[in-house]
Parts: C-alpha cells; sequence; structure tokens
C-alpha cells in the first residue's frame, strides 16, 4: 500500500535556501580573506529524495549559482566604504578553489520525516579523494526541520587522542638527543582491543573494555559506546562488537542501513524487514585480530585485538 503524502514535504527551493544558510554559517574568517566550505552533503527523506530524484541535477546547478550571487552579495561594498568614508569590516569570502560540491542523498536515518534537510559541509577538500580521509578544519551542521532551523558545529568525543612522538632536541654543540615526552597515554593494561580512526574531529583512539561495545553515530534514543562523527551514512547504531570471554575470539554484528566490511569484504546483515518492523536475526561474523572495518564506505575503524 502506497504511503500517504507527506504534509510538509522538501521544496527544491528550500534545499538550494538551507545549503545558501549552510555556507554563511560556516564562513571562516583569516586574516586576509574568509574562507567558505566548498563541500555540501544533502540529506532527504526518501518521499522528498523520490518525489525530486529527477531534477536532482538541477537542483544541485542552481544551488551552485545561488553560492556564487551569495558570495557576490556579502563581497560587495556598502556606499560608505565605496565612497571612502568607511573601512571594510571583514575580508572578503574567496570563492573555492575547485568549486562548490554538492550532493544529495537519502537519509537513512530512523527519525527523519518528509520535510527535513539536513546539509554537512567541510571548509575544504579532504587530503584524499574518500570523504572522511583528511583532517578538516571545521564542519557545520544545518538543519531544516518541522519549518525551524538549527546549526550546529561538532566536537570532539571524549576518546584518548594518539599519543606524543619522541622529542627531538638539539643541545649545545649540535648534539641531538631523542627522548620521551614527560606524559604519554599508556594502554589500559584491562583493554580486550583498540580501535583507531580518523572522523570528523580528527585521529582518535578507542580502547575497548567491555565484553561488547555499540559503534554508531548515536543519538538522543541510541546508546553507543564508540560515537562517531561523521555523515548519515553511518547509522546511529551501526555495528555490535563482541568478545567470546572463553575463546578471546571477536565477533562483529551489522546492524546498518548501508552495510559494513572487514578487510574489504562485506559483513551479512542481521537486520531483516518483517511488515515494516526491523528484526534482530542475531548474525555475527568473526573478526581477525586485525581488521580494518569499514562504515558504509565513509569511514574506517582499524581493529587491533590485545593479543595481536
Amino acid at each position: 500500500m502506497d504511503r500517504p503524502a507527506a504534509t510538509n514535504p522538501a521544496t527544491a527551493r528550500e534545499i538550494i535556501l538551507e545549503v545558501v544558510r549552510n555556507m554563511r554559517e560556516g564562513l571562516e574568517p583569516l586574516h586576509y580573506s574568509t574562507l567558505a566550505p566548498a563541500i555540501y552533503h544533502v540529506y532527504l527523506h526518501a518521499d522528498d529524495m523520490e518525489r525530486l530524484r529527477g531534477i536532482v541535477p538541477r537542483i544541485v546547478e542552481e544551488a551552485s549559482r545561488a553560492l556564487d550571487a551569495e558570495l557576490e552579495s556579502l563581497n560587495r561594498a556598502s556606499l560608505a566604504e565605496r565612497l571612502k568614508l568607511a573601512r571594510r569590516g571583514e575580508p572578503k569570502i574567496d570563492r573555492p578553489d575547485g568549486g562548490w560540491r554538492i550532493t544529495i542523498l537519502e537519509n537513512t536515518d530512523d527519525d527523519a520525516e518528509p520535510g527535513d534537510i539536513a546539509v554537512y559541509s567541510e571548509l575544504a577538500l579532504p587530503a584524499k579523494p574518500d570523504f572522511g580521509a583528511g583532517a578538516m578544519t571545521k564542519r557545520i551542521a544545518t538543519r531544516r526541520l518541522g519549518g525551524g532551523a538549527q546549526t550546529s558545529y561538532d566536537k570532539a568525543p571524549a576518546v584518548l587522542p594518539d599519543p606524543p612522538t619522541e622529542v627531538s632536541i638539539v643541545l649545545p654543540g649540535g648534539v641531538q638527543a631523542s627522548a620521551a615526552p614527560p606524559s604519554v597515554a599508556l594502554p589500559d593494561p584491562g583493554a580486550f582491543a583498540v580501535i583507531e580512526y580518523e572522523d570528523a574531529g580528527g585521529r582518535k583512539r578507542f580502547q575497548m573494555t567491555k565484553e561488547q561495545i555499540v559503534v554508531g553515530r548515536g543519538g538522543r534514543d541510541y546508546w553507543t559506546d564508540l560515537k562517531l562523527e561523521t555523515l548519515p551514512d553511518v547509522s546511529r547504531e551501526h555495528f555490535r562488537l563482541r568478545r567470546d570471554p572463553a575463546s578471546g575470539q571477536f565477533f562483529l554484528k551489522d546492524l546498518s542501513r548501508l552495510g559494513t566490511t572487514i578487510n574489504g569484504d562485506p559483513v551479512p546483515s542481521s537486520i531483516e524487514i518483517v511488515n515494516g518492523e526491523k528484526h534482530d536475526r542475531n548474525v555475527e561474523t568473526p573478526v581477525p585480530d586485525k581488521a580494518r572495518i569499514g562504515l558504509a564506505n565513509v569511514l574506517f575503524l582499524e581493529f587491533r585485538s590485545a593479543t595481536s
């Protein structure tokens, strides 16, 4: 049976205006110039995506034109500035060197509603082609929910940073000595495994000290032990990682919408949909002592058991 039409669907114009608002919210002033976000990921509810799919290229084209027009408007000097009666207040906003990069995708979050528009942007192109492969200076998220608007700035979760490396010191006479930093975060002796990764908050390390953990983006109604700052392609509860206390073997249960891989191999999903409801089939996949775990092909975790 067809689902009822959305009472407040997202329109193409609203999507474009939300991208422009995100650009304004994400401006980063330097000394001589101001940077504008270059990459925009727009997420729509499945109903809105299906309705607008045929004109997505046109939306992207006009959103780029709207960003150019907004940049021109923001950079336009006031009358007092043009008459040299006032100094220009803010540095000129530069258009990204590689132009605007806009993608429109389906929002796979369970709590997404028709009409919701989520825009995630980055200040500059990442260091590598894949999203999340390079460090970002700032990441902005704007949302239009039920006619309202909100903005958030990503913050790093409470996980251990990488320990400092050796410090080289040049002594008088040109003699070079190396010394370990005075305080280095040592691994917890009770940790079963270590997970290293890079998300929007930078490079991080997580120590698994429980027999089972939940990994994902988390949320108000979703508990996660390892909370990731990344795109909505990664589910709020993406997978569970369990250690069998008898054998020490690790097992992964995929609970995501867009999949998980272990060393490049797809993991069978543990979720099936029956009459519109999700059911956990309790399907687990063994995890090697060292493994690269991919989440929806947008973020990768380097897993290492304590025995490896």
